[in-house]
């Protein structure tokens, strides 16, 4: 038994560096920005809900390539930037870690669509904000987008999560770490 858990204890380990290695290698300004920029863009053509928002939202964290791996313990990460009237505003990273039942791979991106000022406040004071402590936040789904409408719309921030590749069980973004970020020129 207990090298199970050794092993589950080095795989753990191995998972976080990769992660680790591939923020710390992180992106320039200019690639973070377009690649979450596009990013945007995609989402709002395939999903009526996101394009509602996008109209109304303060401001909009896009995160376009988180990386996820796991097995029995996990984590994920990636960066993203921060839009506010069109222009990038902010680049941020997301880090997120995991223990329980779990074995796999995935990358998938979300974005975070801010709809009041206090909301937004929120991010930029904390010294890393942890989603789902703090601002009210509501993960959008089919049965959420079909209901979501500019007048229903008031929960503090929104949460899109799309474009999922790879093998991996239970998808969220709940105790994800979100930190402000100076990326490379």
């Amino acid at each position: 038994m207990q090298i199970s858990h050794r092993i589950s204890a080095t795989l753990a380990l191995a998972v976080l560096l990769a992660i680790g290695a591939q923020t710390a290698d992180a992106a320039s300004a200019k690639q973070i920005s377009g690649d979450a920029r596009t990013a945007l863009e995609s989402l709002c053509k395939k999903n009526q809900s996101a394009k509602l928002l996008r109209k109304e939202a303060h401001a909009i964290l896009v995160f376009p390539n988180i990386y996820k791996a796991g097995f029995v313990v996990g984590g994920q990460g990636g960066d993203g930037a921060l839009f506010k009237g069109g222009k990038t505003v902010g680049y941020y990273r997301s880090v997120a870690a995991s223990y329980g039942l779990q074995a796999g791979a995935q990358k998938f991106g979300y974005a975070l669509f801010f709809m009041n000022d206090a909301a937004l406040a929120y991010l930029k004071k904390s010294d890393g904000w942890e989603i789902g402590v703090g601002p009210s936040i509501v993960i959008v789904d089919a049965g959420v987008g079909k209901t979501l409408t500019t007048t229903t719309g008031r929960s503090d921030v929104y949460a899109f999560i799309f474009d999922q590749k790879g093998l991996m069980a239970g998808l969220g973004i709940q105790g994800t770490k979100v930190t402000k970020i100076t990326p490379g020129k």
